[in-house]
């Protein structure tokens, strides 16, 4: 059994003794690797609680197909449903689609958080602080290795559709706009929408080049998996160039172990799925919740990794 962190917001106390009945879920997609710990966190945490049943659909990546199983969720009779949004942009369309049945957007935030009715809300963790905390070290480390002088490298993003990616890449460029790390350059930013196969291809791309760099930044772990592999498939020492992404993932830290992977952070995937439950419970009873819950992320490097093996 994993730990839920009893952060602020994430472990919501029940004041009533009646707990929903059933709970709709539906998922971006199943084949994700980090999105399969969050549902884990919301499976196990609602098969925890007495009387909660949990249904859960795979949405593959389909906003049509997203909104018709939300509906088919409020035709069924859920007493709450609880939603991994394909497309952040179509927010509204969810919340219509949901109608007075009780929701929770869990992980990536719609574009009308700001005005969800008082029967919604959303548990995930504050994008602001992921690009950050990740291109900040990695700022910090090339000075460390004598690079403040001048350091050029890749930025790969994610699903460009997906606010996360798109507050991950403007927190990059936040840091390299402060003064301490002005001396980064990216030399290109693509998308490889979250994939390490995907990211693979695009890093082998970039290097037939020729063009010399000095750190790579992703949007997440799979994509800056993908891109250690195509480095090390190429003969680079990656003692030479700095990578940084985001999620703390099993296997990102399996690569920062085997010294290839320099930075990335902390995002509470089992946490947050136990929290949208716990939310979404409070929700159908009546109950007043936050309407947004944040969950901290936390910078992860070698000197700190050992603290977050078998959490993500």
């Amino acid at each position: 059994m994993k730990k839920i962190l009893l952060t602020t917001g994430v472990a919501i106390l029940m004041s009533s003794a009646t707990y929903a009945q059933e709970i709709g879920a539906t998922i971006s997609r199943f084949d994700d690797n980090w999105l399969t710990v969050m549902r884990n966190g919301m499976t196990e945490h609602a098969a925890s609680l007495d009387g909660v049943t949990l249904q859960m659909e795979d949405a593959t990546d389909d906003l049509a197909k997203q909104i018709d199983q939300v509906k088919n969720f409020v035709a069924s009779g859920v007493d709450a449903i609880i939603v991994n949004i394909v497309d952040t942009s179509a927010g509204a369309a969810i919340t219509a689609a949901a109608g007075d049945v009780p929701l929770v957007f869990v992980n990536r935030e719609p574009d009308n958080v700001n005005e969800l009715p008082p029967t919604q809300a959303f548990v995930a963790s504050n994008e602001i602080e992921s690009g950050t905390l990740s291109a900040f070290q990695i700022c910090n480390n090339l000075r460390a290795d004598g690079k403040a002088g001048g350091a050029r490298g890749y930025l790969m993003n994610g699903q460009l559709s997906n606010q996360a990616a798109v507050q991950r890449s403007k927190d990059v460029y936040d840091v390299i706009g402060m003064d301490m790390c002005n001396f980064m350059e990216i030399i290109d930013e693509q998308t490889a929408n979250w994939s390490r196969d995907e990211a693979q291809d695009l890093m082998t791309n970039w290097m037939s080049s020729g063009e010399p760099f000095d750190f790579v930044l992703a949007n997440n772990d799979e994509m800056a998996i993908g891109a250690i592999q195509a480095m090390k498939a190429a003969g680079m020492d990656m003692a030479d160039v700095q990578v940084g992404g985001v999620d703390a993932s099993q296997d990102a830290l399996v690569a920062m172990q085997a010294g290839d992977y320099d930075v990335t952070v902390f995002q509470d995937a089992f946490g947050q799925g136990a929290g949208s439950v716990n939310t979404a419970i409070a929700l159908a009873n009546g109950e007043s919740v936050d309407q947004k819950v944040y969950i901290p992320f936390v910078l992860v490097t070698p000197d700190n990794m050992g603290d977050f093996l078998d959490k993500n």
